[in-house]
């Protein structure tokens, strides 16, 4: 993946919520997300979706549920990022955390 692409998919406020939340998490269900983001799962399902098609995001089924999780082969400047934009964006993710629980 190239720059261009991974900022674009940054981009969006909803995408960013997700993959700073699973980063924080290590792992998070489309259930626990719609949670933590406020938001419909049609509309979550197709921001992971293309997260996942990007590169950014890799899926397991377990049963009836989808966990997703970064891809552990992006390159160390997107981690680097990604936990840099969770550690500026703290109190905005600890909001969207208790939510979720």
């Amino acid at each position: 993946m190239q720059a261009i692409q991974f900022f674009k998919a940054l981009s969006d406020v909803t995408r960013l919520k997700i993959v700073m939340l699973i980063h924080l998490e290590n792992e998070l269900c489309v259930c626990e997300l719609m949670a933590s983001v406020e938001d419909n799962q049609p509309k979550i399902s197709r921001h992971l979706a293309q997260l996942k098609r990007l590169g950014l995001l890799l899926d397991r089924k377990q049963k009836q549920w989808v966990y997703y999780r970064l891809n552990p082969e992006l390159k160390s400047w997107m981690l680097q990022v990604i936990a840099e934009s969770c550690a500026d964006s703290e109190s905005l993710l600890t909001e969207n955390k208790i939510k979720q629980n």
